[in-house]
């Protein structure tokens, strides 16, 4: 029986244009009155997902920034901080591409390690208080996420950032043209672990969606894997189920089939 559904947000719950299709907002509290927990799991930060899911906020839970962030029941149970001395030396592999442009992200604001004009508007149009900052913070100003636009052969230049910087990082391509970098150790799914264990839920019990290769670890650890129609091929070749793509409202339309499934 599921007991816990987690679903990433780009290129799975939201539509094509990022936006949150109006019925999600019933369907998490038809979950909710049925007893299953839901949990937004993303890459974006939990300022960003507080305000996608304003109207029903009490009636679920976040893992944000790739598992840095975890909130339960409204509260922030674990926070994951990147060291400053390996963000020092991602800068100084990023800065030997000039195909790559570095991000990275406190509670509050996005800060833009490039100079590039083109780099910067793409960021405006996608994330928010972008500032622009040729060098990483204060040492005392904590980054809970980095990310990596890259203008072309992303999955080359993760090859090469893993290889540069797998003791410190793990890197993980997430749409065309970005490479989401997560601390080793934090992942998705180890954000999931903690809100399953708040819940008393078995890995067995979960019902997980997902499109890139963020969302790996949490596909292979759950009992119910789903890939959207819109994901990669690997992401599609280790789940359980693939349904229609984000566009169509995939994940809503199997949401809808369980509780119907459920009698609900």
């Amino acid at each position: 029986m599921i007991k816990l559904i987690a679903s990433d947000m780009d290129g799975t719950l939201l539509d094509g244009d990022g936006n949150v299709p109006p019925e999600t907002y019933d369907l998490i509290r038809r979950l909710n009155a049925v007893g299953i927990s839901f949990v937004a799991s993303s890459g974006r930060r939990f300022d960003t997902l507080q305000e996608m899911f304003a109207l029903v906020m009490n009636q679920m839970d976040f893992v944000a920034s790739n598992g840095a962030q975890v909130v339960v029941a409204g509260k922030l149970v674990d926070r994951e901080v990147f060291s400053h001395a390996a963000l020092r030396r991602l800068k100084s592999i990023v800065d030997l591409f000039d195909n790559l442009h570095l991000a990275i992200f406190d509670r509050k604001i996005t800060y833009l390690l490039d100079d590039e004009a083109r780099f910067e508007r793409e960021l405006d149009k996608n994330l928010p208080n972008p500032v622009r900052a040729l060098e990483l913070p204060n040492p005392d100003t904590s980054i809970i996420k980095a990310s990596i636009y890259c203008d072309d052969a992303v999955m080359d230049m993760a090859y090469i950032l893993e290889r540069e910087l797998g003791e410190d990082f793990v890197f993980a391509p997430s749409g065309r043209k970005w490479i989401d970098i997560m601390q080793r150790g934090v992942s998705k799914a180890t954000g999931i672990s903690q809100v399953m264990a708040a819940h008393n839920v078995k890995p067995a019990e979960v019902m997980a969606f997902g499109d890139a290769m963020n969302d790996y670890e949490i596909l292979r650890m759950v009992g119910t894997s789903i890939a959207m129609g819109n994901g990669r091929s690997a992401i599609k070749q280790i789940s359980t189920k693939v349904i229609g793509t984000n566009a169509e409202h995939a994940v809503q339309r199997e949401i809808a089939a369980l509780l119907a499934i459920m009698g609900k």
